[in-house]
């Protein structure tokens, strides 16, 4: 038995059933996906449909594009140029697919590793970001249709953009959707900033790669994470950075954990520039 994590694959069904094909996955394997499986790509139906058949294999976090197509979904946002959720929205299954969905986690913990989409502010702990992440979890597993809808209509947004532990509501619950599924830098105290989506040479003044902050509370455990396409591969001793652009005709990446293994298939871009994910 392995255990492989994924980058983003965003709805590339293909590229990923070849990625398995190269790993030789079996059913004793575990699948740990760093989210934003849907969105972008052309088949994120197909995709979501194979990960639910292959449940008890796979591990997923969920990221910004994950959510979107619930909130897509539930009316509370609109589709954006270059959304291809439409397959999933028209399904007959979907429903089905999106209740699976929205019990999929935001973090994820096993020994010493931590699964994230995008990262973990410098002052969270594990423990405290554990905490926070099934905060999230219980809204968006609210069996209360009003509930649910509620939260997804105050979800969207920048501010704060900054944690503090006196937040409350949905204040609170932006904070840390924010901060674990769409930061790529901020400030030593903290402060994100969802604008800059470049590599590491452009990075704007007084801002740090969130995994480069000093003193960073989680330093000592490994995330693996994705979200950062201009990033590139990064395998440090803690730090597994997975997002390798297959939508911009990069490639998709696995790496096997127990002995750090990379392996990787080529894309056929679908999005042109350099990065634009929201």
């Amino acid at each position: 038995m392995a255990t492989y994590a994924i980058g983003d694959i965003q709805g590339s069904y293909n590229e990923f059933r070849r990625l398995l094909d190269l790993i030789s996955f079996n059913s004793k394997d575990k699948l740990w996906l760093v989210g934003d499986i849907v969105n972008r790509g052309p088949d994120s139906l197909l995709l979501l449909r194979f990960l639910k058949t292959v449940s008890d294999a796979v591990v997923v976090v969920l990221g910004n594009h994950d959510l979107h197509l619930l909130m897509v979904a539930e009316g509370c946002a609109k589709v954006q140029s270059g959304d291809t959720l439409q397959d999933i929205l028209n399904a007959p299954d979907r429903d089905e697919l999106l209740d699976w969905l929205r019990h999929q986690r935001l973090l994820y913990v096993a020994g010493e590793y931590v699964m994230v989409h995008a990262g973990l502010l410098p002052s969270w702990s594990v423990a405290l970001a554990v905490q926070l992440a099934r905060e999230v979890e219980s809204f968006l597993r609210d069996e209360n249709h009003k509930n649910f809808h509620k939260f997804c209509s105050h979800i969207y947004g920048n501010q704060p953009n900054q944690w503090n532990s006196d937040l409350k509501g949905y204040d609170r619950m932006r904070v840390i959707i924010n901060a674990m599924t769409r930061m790529r830098v901020c400030t030593a105290d903290g402060r994100m900033d969802f604008t800059y989506k470049g590599g590491l040479q452009d990075i704007p003044a007084g801002y740090l790669p969130w995994f480069d902050v000093p003193n960073r509370a989680s330093k000592e455990v490994t995330i693996i994470c994705g979200h950062w396409s201009a990033l590139a591969l990064q395998v440090k001793s803690n730090l597994i950075a997975l997002d390798t652009g297959c939508m911009w005709g990069g490639s998709l990446t696995a790496i096997r954990l127990e002995d750090r293994k990379v392996f990787q298939v080529p894309c056929a871009p679908v999005l042109e520039g350099t990065t634009h994910l929201r």
